[in-house]
């Protein structure tokens, strides 16, 4: 994972090599898939920005004076991010531009940025898994099904909604425990 690996990876895509061809789709396509799912985006979207995103660097290798003044990683996640908001722009009639997607922070910083938060998701999930039930069930019928305290009381045999959210209360406190545990 560098950038001699990245040069030489160039150089095959300019010689048409399908091995080449495929490490960078391998390499490439999950972070550009989640980048595109996560901003509203199909993955039927994501193969399609990304394709469009290797034109653009076959072409550049094929000028023969392309030279990568970044990893080939970040260069790709620029060219899709950079199509994806132009291509959500277009559907915008009207509505908002996507600003937050706006080129405000280098490819660089916003890639390092969802490294570290894939690795905080990822402990997160860790201690889900780790915390048991009820509270595993409880905090995600409240947090990723929506589901009121009512309803999370009527499930679970609590006597009203307001022992279901001490409940949740003291599940939360527990997840924090494990999540911060895990940080030290």
């Amino acid at each position: 994972m560098n950038i001699e690996r990245d040069q030489e990876l160039l150089q095959g895509l300019a010689m048409n090599d399908d091995k080449s061809l495929e490490t960078i789709y391998l390499d490439n396509f999950p972070m550009v898939a989640k980048m595109i799912l996560q901003n509203n985006g199909s993955e039927d979207d994501a193969k399609d920005i990304f394709q469009e995103a290797m034109i653009v660097l076959y072409e550049k290798v094929q000028e023969g004076n392309f030279i990568l003044s970044s990893r080939l990683k970040t260069f790709l996640y620029a060219v899709c991010r950079r199509l994806w908001l132009k291509k959500l722009q277009g559907n915008a009639l009207n509505g908002p531009i996507y600003e937050e997607l706006e080129e405000t922070t280098p490819a660089e910083e916003t890639l390092e940025a969802q490294e570290e938060k894939d690795l905080l998701f990822s402990k997160m999930e860790a201690s889900m898994e780790k915390i048991g039930e009820p509270c595993k069930t409880i905090l995600e019928d409240y947090y990723i099904h929506r589901k009121s305290m009512l309803e999370i009381a009527d499930r679970f045999g609590y006597t009203n909604a307001e022992n279901a959210k001490n409940q949740k209360y003291k599940c939360l406190m527990r997840l924090k425990k494990l999540f911060f545990a895990q940080n030290k």
